[in-house]
């Protein structure tokens, strides 16, 4: 029992921690071209957060080490458990702002102005999710060429689509492009049909997630009643051969919420520009 109140004296400073850093963060320094891998820490730092945060209190309300684990395992999937419909919706938008980016620089294009007077004009005019990418393009365009921060532009926003279009405006810059209008006003077309489908299929997969949510809720709730007014009724799972039974029950449930979640989750298609610089870098390596 002291090793186990040790343990969650251990989990609670580490999520106090966690969690201050992650509400916390320093301060963030540009630095061009880094790996995908280094540039959103933050997700991980949450997960983390999260599950200490669950290991710890299902460790204290129960004195259970595998509820403990349990605990910590739903706090580290909790985002895909309880992700709300901005979250979901955030990849379409970006989709569909590429898209009217497309057409912004299509539309300015065609008044005689350049590929790179286009971007400067269009920055301000930028449609909110990536105003903040196509606005930090601008600025760097002034000073540095512009086919290399286009390719940085697409790993940032790191969509298909965007990868399309910036590869399109990549040929431009170096001269190889011709009809540029057409071919943004065909990608953001493509891009729009392509967000409308996602929307569709999204909202067909709003059962599945509703039922994730719901079982987990119900689960998490009864084990709560039973501990406020029926503790007696769980104290058999206080014994070794308890915590197996209760750890093979947490085992099958979870199965079952990750299938749930596997089916109602998205999978996001593969990006062009990340392929080729993944074949490109394994290539210099050889």
């Amino acid at each position: 029992m002291s090793a186990l109140a040790w343990c969650c004296g251990v989990g609670l400073v580490t999520a106090a921690v966690l969690a201050w850093s992650g509400l916390h963060p320093g301060p963030v320094r540009e630095v061009p071209n880094r790996p995908k891998s280094h540039r959103r820490p933050t997700a991980l730092v949450e997960r983390i957060a999260l599950g200490a945060l669950g290991a710890l209190l299902f460790g204290v309300a129960t004195s259970w080490p595998v509820a403990a684990i349990g605990g910590a395992v739903l706090g580290i999937f909790s985002r895909e458990v309880l992700a709300p419909r901005r979250v979901r919706e955030a990849p379409i938008e970006r989709t569909e702002a590429i898209a009217g980016w497309a057409e912004q620089l299509r539309d300015t294009m065609a008044g005689a102005a350049g590929l790179q007077e286009a971007i400067v004009a269009t920055a301000p005019l930028a449609p909110a999710p990536i105003r903040a990418a196509i606005q930090a393009l601008a600025l760097r365009a002034r000073r540095e060429a512009l086919a290399p921060l286009l390719v940085t532009l697409a790993d940032e926003l790191a969509d298909p689509t965007a990868d399309l279009v910036c590869s399109a405006l990549v040929l431009a810059a170096a001269g190889d492009g011709t009809d540029l209008g057409e071919v943004l006003s065909a990608l953001a077309e493509s891009a729009r049909d392509e967000a409308t489908m996602r929307r569709f299929i999204d909202a067909s997969r709003a059962r599945t997630r509703t039922a994730v949510r719901a079982i987990t809720g119900i689960t998490v709730g009864s084990v709560v009643l039973l501990f406020l007014f029926a503790h007696r009724y769980l104290a058999p799972y206080s014994s070794v051969s308890g915590q197996l039974v209760l750890a093979i029950c947490f085992a099958c449930y979870g199965a079952g919420i990750f299938l749930l979640v596997r089916m109602s989750r998205e999978r996001a298609p593969e990006r062009l520009l990340s392929f080729q610089a993944g074949r490109d870098e394994h290539g210099a390596s050889r």
